[in-house]
């Protein structure tokens, strides 16, 4: 995979380069060393009724967690959710939760979180602006790299999911707020075929 797309949030870039230049070029090899091409599958072949292969989120995801770990990476800290019940109206009363609910970051190293986000369309602006904000609260982190695919790369998914410059747009269009932290928000696509 290659970097096609890089977004500054709150001067996420330069405090990245700063404080973490180590951890960036461990990122940087981690997509690098991520072979798209082997991770097409069928497996959305009715979807798109032309039968071609799509790039499995699942698989990627796989590919990502492997090669993070292997470079000493923790994965998905977990913060559980003790959910307030006293803003709940007189008379109502929820079921009791099945499972805990929880928070978690997919990677963690001193300090920098970074998130994979090639599945769940609608989480990209929420990870930067309430995810990693509440990590920073609880000192985990307090920088972030948000890794997103480029619209290009997005139209070959199996799964419906949101892209760099839709991403970059929205955070543009919302602009920072006081209690932002810097993230850097990196664009990812497959590598180019050789010609």
């Amino acid at each position: 995979m290659i970097i096609a797309g890089k977004y500054s949030f709150n001067n996420g870039l330069e405090v990245v380069q700063k404080k973490y230049s180590t951890h960036l070029a461990e990122i940087e090899d981690v997509i690098a060393q991520v072979n798209a091409s082997e991770l097409k599958t069928k497996e959305s072949e009715e979807k798109t009724m032309s039968g071609q292969l799509l790039y499995s989120p699942p698989l990627l995801n796989k590919a990502f967690d492997r090669e993070f770990l292997s470079r000493g990476w923790d994965k998905n800290k977990r913060v559980p959710c003790d959910y307030p019940t006293q803003f709940y109206v007189d008379g109502y009363k929820p079921p009791k939760l099945r499972r805990g609910a929880f928070r978690a970051m997919d990677f963690l190293k001193g300090g920098l979180g970074v998130e994979v986000q090639l599945g769940k369309y609608s989480f990209m602006v929420y990870n930067v602006c309430a995810k990693m904000t509440i990590f920073h609260k609880l000192g985990f982190i307090d920088t972030g790299i948000e890794i997103v695919p480029m619209k290009e790369f997005a139209n070959e998914m199996s799964s419906g999911v949101s892209y760099f410059e839709q991403f970059v747009w929205d955070l543009e269009h919302r602009g920072v707020a006081d209690i932002d932290i810097p993230v850097l928000v990196l664009g990812i696509c497959a590598k180019p075929d050789p010609q």
